[in-house]
């Protein structure tokens, strides 16, 4: 797909499609019922279609504040929504199945979902490290208050990688050495991490648009930028302590 507006238009379509799914499995819950925490339950389908309906648009709009060639940013922007399907497509089969997702190692079947999930989680950190790397090399476009707000986001964006990525190996590890069920809780602690840094790089850049809309001199646009950063950072070390706390 050579013209970047049709990307962008097809991972917003994808993206909606994603949100659209969370919310029809948050119905589903409704009537069903079930737990709501635990490796197996309605939650997973909905949270994750959620929080990658959201990342994939997100994703799609603060990029386009940054200095990449058009081309690998549609590229990029293609194999993170082709990403996002599957990782949200095998987590609601599994769903479905009434079995964990994640670090399920039960059937071959089973074990090959488990493995499409985390190959694809390796797929996510490339793509958004490559992004990153883009928005600290090259200084973002945009309002004033908008290169840190795109700057500060990824930051934590990359935060909330890497305590995915510590979920996921300390789950291998202890379902390798066969400790299954502890496998399934070990990733607690590290969830309110994982998702309060994971939505940075949305929250802070559409700050700094809604305030480009006042009438506010550009240094106090600024300022209640990096002050938002600093609160948001704030936060994000809170959970950080937290998952230290009770690792």
């Amino acid at each position: 797909m050579k013209n970047p507006r049709a990307a962008e238009r097809l991972c917003h379509a994808t993206g909606l499609v994603l949100i659209l799914s969370g919310l029809v499995h948050l119905v589903v819950f409704a009537a069903d019922g079930g737990p709501w925490d635990g490796p197996v339950s309605w939650r997973k389908p909905v949270t994750f279609g959620l929080s990658f309906g959201v990342t994939l648009i997100s994703l799609t709009w603060v990029t386009s504040y940054l200095r990449a060639g058009a081309r690998t940013r549609t590229v990029l922007l293609l194999v993170l929504a082709a990403d996002c399907v599957a990782e949200v497509g095998g987590i609601t089969l599994q769903a479905w199945r009434g079995v964990p997702s994640h670090l399920n190692m039960e059937t071959p079947f089973d074990t090959a979902v488990s493995m499409t999930l985390a190959v694809g989680g390796g797929v996510l950190v490339v793509v958004l490290t490559v992004f990153a790397v883009a928005a600290f090399r090259y200084r973002p476009e945009g309002p004033a208050g908008m290169a840190l707000a795109v700057r500060t986001g990824f930051a934590f964006l990359l935060v909330a990688l890497a305590s995915g990525a510590v979920m996921i190996a300390r789950g291998v590890v202890l379902t390798r050495t066969g400790h299954q069920e502890a496998a399934y809780h070990s990733t607690a602690p590290f969830k309110p991490l994982h998702g309060v840094s994971l939505h940075a790089v949305l929250v802070l850049p559409l700050l700094a648009r809604l305030l480009a809309r006042t009438s506010w001199h550009e240094r106090t646009r600024r300022r209640i930028v990096a002050a938002a950063a600093g609160c948001y950072g704030a936060a994000v070390a809170g959970a950080g302590v937290w998952a230290a706390l009770t690792y």
